[in-house]
C-alpha cells in the first residue's frame, strides 16, 4: 500500500453535550489525503486514484486533498515571464477532470485545488479549491484571500486575492450533512477568516495547505506553531478543521532545492481535540469521523458568537492607526 492509513472513526464524547438534549445523527465521515509531489503526472494522479479509493472504501463521504493538488509548488522560486502559464482552466484544466473522475469511481465527493488562470494583465491567477460531486459537476468554489509574500512562498506574484464582494461563502452540498467553508492555506493564521465562517453556521472548515521549510530560517520548525494557531481557532469559532498538508522535497525548475513540506495533516474539533495525524514524511489517508452537533454543543456553554462586540471592533478594518490596511487595498 502506497499510503500509510490512520482510522478515527471514534468520535470522541461531545463534553458539553446535556443528556436527552438532542437525537444523535450519524456522523460525517471523512478522508484526507497528504501525498508527496512528482513530476510524472500521470503518475502522480494514479497515486491520487488510490488514495481516493482507500479513503472511499472506508465509507468515506468526501476526501480532501492539499493544495495545488496536482501541481509542483510553484511559488518557492519568483516567476521567469507571466507566471500564468503554469495555469490552468478551471472547467476544462487537468484538476477538474481529475477529480471528476475519482468523484465517479468511487461514488464520493472530490475536494482539490489548482492554480487557476483567469487571464489578468498581470499574469497572476486565482488559488481556488473546489469540490467535485460524483456527477463532475462543481458543487462548491472558493478563492484564497490572504496571499502569502515570504521567501520560498512567493505566492503574491502567482495569486491575486481572492475578490472582497463574496469572501466567505459556506456551502451546502447535498448528501453532506455539514456546511462547509474551504479557505486556503495562508488563511489558515487569520483568525478573522474562521470567525466569519463560523457566523455564518459552517461546521467544518478545510484548509488545503503547501506549508513547510522557512528557506531564510533553517532552523525554525513553524509546524507546532502552525497547527496551534489552526487548532485554537477552532475552538474559538466551534469548528471542526481539516487540514490536508502536502509532504516530501520539491525541485526547482532549475534543478536547485525548493521547499520541503512537512506535512503533518489533521483533522481536530471544536474542543481542540487531534482526531487524526499524518506523520510529517509519510503519505497518508486520515478517516475520520466527525460529530457534528459538538459544536453547538461548545457554543452553546461558552457562547463566544453571542456575546461578542462588533461594536469595538472598527480597529480590524485598519492597520491599526486608523488607515485601510495596505493588504486590503492591494486586493482591489
Amino acid at each position: 500500500m502506497t499510503f500509510a492509513l490512520v482510522r478515527a472513526t471514534t468520535p470522541p464524547t461531545s463534553l458539553a453535550r446535556v443528556a436527552g438534549s438532542r437525537d444523535d445523527p450519524a456522523p460525517l465521515r471523512i478522508g484526507v489525503v497528504q501525498h508527496a509531489w512528482q513530476p510524472d503526472i500521470a503518475a502522480l494522479a494514479a497515486e491520487l486514484d488510490e488514495a481516493v479509493a482507500l479513503a472511499a472504501a472506508e465509507g468515506a463521504q468526501i476526501v480532501f486533498l492539499p493544495e495545488l493538488t496536482l501541481s509542483r509548488y510553484p511559488a518557492d522560486t519568483l516567476p521567469d515571464g507571466r507566471a500564468d502559464v503554469l495555469a490552468e482552466d478551471l472547467e476544462t484544466g487537468p484538476t477538474r477532470a481529475w477529480a471528476a473522475a475519482a468523484a465517479a469511481a468511487n461514488d464520493v465527493f472530490v475536494h482539490a485545488s489548482l492554480y487557476e488562470r483567469t487571464g489578468d494583465d498581470d499574469g497572476r491567477g486565482l488559488n481556488t479549491a473546489i469540490v467535485v460531486a460524483p456527477t463532475g459537476e462543481i458543487v462548491a468554489k472558493t478563492h484564497k484571500l490572504h496571499i502569502p509574500v515570504t521567501a520560498g512562498y512567493y505566492e503574491d506574484k502567482y495569486f491575486r486575492a481572492g475578490p472582497a464582494e463574496t469572501p466567505y461563502p459556506v456551502h451546502s452540498i447535498p448528501g453532506i450533512p455539514a456546511k462547509l467553508g474551504l479557505p486556503t492555506c495562508w488563511d489558515e493564521w487569520f483568525p478573522e477568516v474562521a470567525r466569519a465562517y463560523s457566523l455564518q453556521g459552517a461546521d467544518v472548515l478545510v484548509y488545503p495547505t503547501a506549508i513547510g521549510s522557512e528557506p531564510d530560517h533553517p532552523e525554525f520548525d513553524t509546524q507546532p506553531l502552525w497547527r496551534q494557531v489552526i487548532v485554537g481557532n477552532g475552538i474559538a469559532n466551534g469548528t471542526f478543521m481539516v487540514v490536508p498538508n502536502r509532504t516530501g522535497s520539491e525541485t526547482r525548475p532549475d534543478g536547485t532545492p525548493g521547499n520541503t513540506f512537512y506535512g503533518s495533516s489533521f483533522v481536530s474539533d471544536p474542543y481542540g481535540r487531534i482526531l487524526a495525524e499524518a506523520p510529517r514524511d509519510e503519505k497518508a489517508v486520515l478517516v475520520a469521523d466527525l460529530d457534528l452537533p459538538q459544536r453547538s454543543d461548545w457554543l452553546e456553554l461558552f457562547p463566544f458568537l453571542s456575546t461578542r462586540r462588533p461594536d469595538t471592533y472598527g480597529v480590524l478594518g485598519t492597520d491599526g492607526t486608523g488607515s485601510a490596511t495596505e493588504a486590503a487595498e492591494t486586493a482591489r
